[in-house]
């Protein structure tokens, strides 16, 4: 709660911020062209695997500047963050624990290591952790919570959304015609494909004041669920809202961000990584067809893919 969360969250803000965003999309788009020229051809493979996981976890390693050859790291991480049975994941708690523990260490010697740098010319996450006077005196476990919001937030969300857009998009291949036929369509089709995946179905609050809602009464100290899933397929406010459909007239009226003082701050980076990823793709794939059953993780509360078999045809 502010003030405390507006002083950590400012301290890594500049990660994000427009100008740096600018410097981002080339190396994106670098690699994006790299992960996608070097898929298979003419035989099927696993989409999650080979794009989103490999794209985001690239970006990850980028804007903590973690060491690149250990980025997949991250993804187990993020992994582990979210697999415990509280979630819905089968991971025994001490497995969890045991992992998450290493993360810490991992982080801590970063952190020891980063403060040696100069902050004007290192823009890292951990770097500018360990600088600011919010984020430089974290108690351990405080310190973990911080990161495992920024990897989550930087990886499931996106990694999810790369492969719910080509989900999607076979579920009403109406809408991949209309996106062949019109590429500028995209930066519409982005924010949808984050509405219709809503890669993290929900988030509890504890209520500060009685309020009533809906006819109900929720008390002071109440543990209260959103569930952004249900809101972004609520009839009342999103016209045909089980649909998908890459040109809805205000695409970026939808949940899965958060709203108000706990927005997700990277999401404008998620909508860049989607948009570049899917320019890139238009321009040398007829169609990324999906030729089995998608595998979803076990989480209630991650909305994601663990696998994708997909088939690529060139133009």
């Amino acid at each position: 709660d502010p003030p405390v969360h507006a002083d950590q969250r400012k301290a890594v803000t500049g990660v994000v911020a427009p100008m740096n965003l600018a410097k981002l999309e080339t190396v994106i788009r670098e690699r994006v062209i790299r992960i996608i020229d070097n898929l298979p051809e003419n035989e099927e493979f696993n989409w999650v695997e080979k794009v989103s996981i490999e794209l985001t976890t690239q970006m990850l390693a980028t804007i903590f500047d973690f060491p690149f050859a250990e980025r997949r790291k991250l993804t187990d991480w993020s992994d582990l963050a979210t697999s415990s049975t509280a979630l819905g994941g089968v991971l025994p708690d001490e497995v969890r624990r045991e992992g998450l523990m290493e993360c810490l260490d991992y982080f801590t010697e970063l952190r020891n290591e980063r403060v040696k740098r100069d902050p004007q010319e290192h823009n890292d996450l951990i770097t500018l952790m360990a600088h600011s006077p919010a984020t430089n005196q974290l108690e351990p476990m405080e310190y973990l919570g911080n990161l495992l919001l920024l990897i989550i937030g930087g990886n499931d969300t996106t990694r999810n959304s790369i492969s719910g857009g080509v989900y999607a998009l076979n579920q009403f291949p109406d809408q991949y015609k209309k996106l062949r036929q019109s590429p500028d369509l995209i930066p519409k089709m982005v924010p949808e494909i984050i509405r219709w995946q809503t890669p993290l179905t929900h988030m509890r609050r504890i209520a500060k004041r009685d309020v009533e809602m809906h006819g109900k009464t929720i008390k002071e100290g109440d543990k209260v669920i959103m569930w952004y899933l249900s809101g972004n397929r609520d009839e009342s406010v999103i016209e045909d809202a089980e649909r998908f459909v890459i040109d809805r007239p205000n695409p970026r009226h939808h949940l899965s961000f958060g709203y108000g003082i706990h927005r997700c701050m990277g999401n404008r980076l998620a909508e860049m990584q989607l948009r570049v990823l899917w320019e890139e793709i238009l321009k040398r794939f007829q169609l990324i067809e999906v030729v089995g059953d998608a595998e979803r993780v076990s989480s209630n509360f991650i909305r994601g893919y663990s696998k994708l078999p997909v088939r690529v045809h060139r133009l």
